[in-house]
């Protein structure tokens, strides 16, 4: 180990230390917050109890939010919130959510043993190093001709002192390992009473999935309600004028063969363009390139339609799984039209990797930024698709840009090799 990095190591130590320090007092005022909050219960039936209860447990929970940062930063992990979501309900209902949710008792068993844990924490490194240093300081006691000199080596050393340093060396060797270990200890204990529990995380997931299966449903039928009107208005429309003019056509036959004509001319003309509305609509359900060409093909052809440039970076060893296949297509459809009609960017990318069993898309453009899910809005629909198989959608767009949409869902892909390419469509 070179002396920067030793010298790194130390100043680690020491901000630990420091750190560990600064918790003490921290620790003992959240002591204060777990009798305020238990006088609150009792009084919430004379109502005084109720703003009581609700400042002391924002108060209380914003500062554990700090702690679990902290804990994860030092495990290396994060920890997430354990608390349930919360009432849109009167401030009754608040004070039912808080005395009923399991996270709120977990939190003041911690402020109780986070006291005597911080100062433990921080005072056992601090004596060790303070001892460590107070070793090599104690010789320093004898002056000579008002020269400093160490005791031990004089003839008239007394014995404590000659074994000092030595016992000053041990002490920093033991507050060099346990500084780390103090700290991490007390993470690992916050990290336990401070996270969700198993049945926490069960419940959270669970509830997760039937909001996500609730949105599936909506957008089904949504998509339904959307098939069924664009045949009602286009295609069925068209079919119903096309039989129209074949009937009359066929009455005028005889009386009037140039009418007829025209009229066969015309029903001609519907039928064409009834074919093409089915076509579209085919298309909108699952777009025929989606199927012959894959997902690399079928994103080229949305980028060769865009009126901007737009490169295109996929690289898949095989294909996913068709419904898959399906939403990441929709989606980046979805993207790049929001690209088109809002985002006023001069060019645009697309890059779709696989990796960890995700199919991962990120699109992204250069234009004003200021993006945002909004309900019923373009990006909200993605994440509604994209839940239905536990997929994800970030957004990146700062005002002024650039604008960044990352797509990931779960699958594996099949053994079929799908060509890896990059290039500008």
């Amino acid at each position: 180990m070179t002396d920067t990095e030793l010298l790194g190591k130390l100043r680690d130590r020491v901000r630990l230390v420091l750190w560990s320090l600064v918790r003490i007092p921290l620790a003992l005022a959240g002591l204060v917050l777990v009798p305020l909050q238990l006088y609150a219960y009792p009084l919430v039936l004379v109502t005084v109890g109720v703003p009581v209860l609700l400042g002391v447990t924002a108060l209380e929970r914003s500062a554990l939010r700090r702690y679990r940062r902290w804990a994860g930063d030092v495990l290396g992990t994060e920890i997430a919130s354990p608390y349930r979501v919360p009432p849109s309900r009167g401030p009754i209902a608040k004070v039912r959510w808080i005395a009923t949710d399991p996270a709120t008792w977990r939190d003041l068993a911690w402020m109780v043993v986070n006291a005597p844990l911080s100062i433990a924490a921080g005072v056992l490194p601090l004596a060790l190093w303070g001892s460590g240093i107070a070793g090599f300081v104690a010789p320093l006691a004898w002056l000579d001709n008002a020269t400093v000199e160490y005791v031990f080596l004089r003839d008239d050393t007394p014995g404590g002192y000659a074994l000092a340093p030595i016992i000053g060396g041990l002490f920093i060797a033991a507050g060099w390992w346990v500084t780390p270990w103090a700290t991490k200890a007390h993470a690992a204990v916050a990290r336990w009473l401070l996270a969700p529990t198993a049945r926490a995380t069960l419940t959270s997931r669970v509830r997760e999935l039937s909001d996500s299966r609730a949105d599936t449903v909506d957008a089904q039928a949504a998509e339904l309600r959307r098939i069924e009107r664009d045949l009602h208005d286009g295609a069925q429309a068209r079919l119903v004028s096309l039989g129209m003019s074949l009937g009359m056509a066929e009455d005028l036959m005889a009386r009037d063969p140039d009418a007829a004509r025209a009229l066969l001319a015309e029903a001609r003309e519907s039928s064409t363009l009834a074919l093409a509305e089915l076509r579209d609509l085919v298309r909108g359900i699952h777009p025929p390139v989606l199927a012959d060409r894959g997902l690399d093909g079928a994103v080229r052809a949305l980028a060769l339609a865009l009126p901007v440039p737009v490169e295109v970076d996929v690289e898949l060893p095989g294909r996913p799984q068709a419904p898959v296949e399906s939403a990441a297509y929709f989606a980046v459809a979805e993207t790049l039209a929001n690209v088109a009609k809002h985002s006023g960017a001069t060019s645009a990318w697309i890059r779709i990797r696989h990796a960890d069993e995700r199919l991962a898309v990120m699109v992204g453009d250069d234009g004003r930024g200021g993006a945002a899910v909004t309900p019923g809005g373009g990006l909200r629909g993605i994440e509604r698709r994209l839940a239905a198989f536990d997929g994800t959608l970030g957004l990146a767009s700062p005002v002024g840009g650039p604008t960044i949409v990352t797509l990931e869902l779960p699958c594996e892909l099949s053994s079929e090799k799908t060509s890896s390419s990059s290039g500008t469509a």
